[in-house]
């Protein structure tokens, strides 16, 4: 919540109020009257109603000024004054109420469902010396809690005061971390919440989706309004969108715009993009000039208008997440070699005739091999007897080649083969059954 002050530095940047910050957003203007050396970031003892409170400086000299301007202070407001600096003893006192806050806010819910109240507590703040209490509420409609103060005080033994506050600034106390990664606007530096609407919204092309434009309040977001005059006086100097510009090709009728950078695309169909042509701002106000004088052009784009569009330049190079990983080169395999380094013509020469005489060594050793199987073979008597018989030599080539054993039948005897059921001799054998 602390401000930046950028007059620190100025000289005679002199000014008797300072600004101190208590818990989440409550905030107080305090007089310097003891004129004590306070800077940015002290913790002070000021003075309260009843009893003094605990809290830090935020912002000092005349960047104050501006700062209660800021936020609408009454000038008839009475301004408490600063007592002195913090002492430990203080801030041992302050650490002790504050450790019963949370404590206190979950037995004051339990009471006002006990009471029948409508009504949520967001939030319990005590004050630096323990004595009083502010219980943050939130209400639809109006809540008579006299009773429920009775109980309070009497249940804490406390001074109670009652603030009703809204969604947003229970967001702002609760404190988090907005879409836009940064702390939330309603938890640092807002202290004045505008009414937001959707018109807003429209005035931005911002898609309508309700979870895209709800914070975490359930409200619409307040950045909604941070840039929509910008954007409403952008619009104001722009064609209207229900003109129509004619040429020689078609009718063209409005889009979309890009506001800031002053772009319409226009579409020869009023509900769908079709033969859609993106012209600046400056030639939709000279095309809607020459149809009011009867003049229609021949293209909607200007000759001279570059028709390619400026290219989007990465300048962060954020594109790919592997953009810093160094690129892996594959490294060719050498082949294994008998020496070392290359060999010679003459080298190469030499192992593939030393190759070729082994194979042919190994496809003569196979050949004997076979020879050998060949003549190791038995002959049995009745081929040597048929050998001796035939004398012109058909016996001895047949006794030469072995003969295989005939394998045994595999067909069994009638008596037993199994019955099958379409056979006639299974069914004649059943027919003699029953004669018998």
């Amino acid at each position: 919540m602390s401000s930046y002050n950028w007059l620190d530095d100025v000289p005679d940047n002199d000014f008797d109020i300072v600004e101190v910050h208590f818990k989440n957003t409550r905030r107080g203007f305090y007089r310097n009257s003891a004129h004590l050396d306070l800077k940015q970031g002290d913790w002070v003892a000021v003075d309260a109603n009843p009893g003094h409170d605990i809290g830090q400086v935020a912002l000092t000299g005349r960047l104050v000024k501006l700062q209660m301007k800021r936020v609408n202070l009454r000038k008839d407001i009475e301004i408490l004054r600063i007592f002195r600096k913090a002492k430990p003893a203080d801030m041992q006192r302050y650490e002790q109420a504050k450790a019963r806050e949370e404590d206190t806010m979950i037995r004051s819910r339990k009471i006002a469902v006990d009471l029948g109240l409508k009504m949520k507590i967001g939030d319990v703040e005590y004050q630096g010396d323990g004595n009083k209490a502010i219980f943050y509420y939130i209400a639809d409609e109006r809540v008579d809690f006299r009773q429920l103060i009775k109980v309070l005080a009497d249940v804490f033994k406390i001074r109670v005061e009652m603030k009703q506050i809204g969604a947003r600034q229970e967001a702002g106390r609760i404190g988090g971390i907005g879409p836009c990664g940064r702390p939330l606007c309603c938890a640092t530096w807002m202290s004045n919440f505008v009414s937001v609407s959707t018109s807003a919204a429209r005035f931005q092309d911002i898609s309508l989706n309700p979870q895209n434009l709800a914070g975490q309040c359930a409200k619409l977001k307040c950045c909604i309004n941070f840039e929509v005059d910008t954007y409403v006086e952008a619009i104001k100097q722009m064609p209207q969108r229900d003109v129509h510009l004619e040429t020689k090709e078609a009718t063209y009728y409005y889009f979309k715009a890009d506001v800031l950078q002053r772009m319409i695309t226009y579409s020869t169909e009023r509900t769908f993009p079709a033969d859609t042509v993106t012209i600046p701002v400056a030639r939709a106000f000279e095309v809607i000039a020459l149809n009011r004088q009867g003049i229609k052009p021949d293209t909607l784009a200007d000759e001279q208008m570059p028709k390619e569009g400026v290219a989007f330049g990465d300048l962060l190079n954020q594109d790919s997440i592997n953009r810093f990983d160094k690129e892996r080169k594959k490294k060719k395999k050498k082949r294994a070699t008998n020496g070392v380094g290359k060999q010679s013509k003459s080298d190469q020469a030499d192992a593939l005739a030393t190759k070729n005489t082994v194979l042919e060594g190994n496809s003569q050793q196979v050949r004997t091999m076979g020879d050998k199987r060949d003549k190791a073979v038995v002959k049995s008597p009745s081929q040597k007897s048929r050998g001796s018989q035939d004398s012109d030599g058909n016996g001895s080539e047949q006794a030469d080649k072995p003969r295989r054993p005939k394998r045994p039948s595999k067909r069994r005897d009638d008596k037993q083969r199994l019955p099958r059921p379409n056979d006639r001799r299974n069914d004649a054998a059943i027919e003699s059954k029953h004669a018998e």
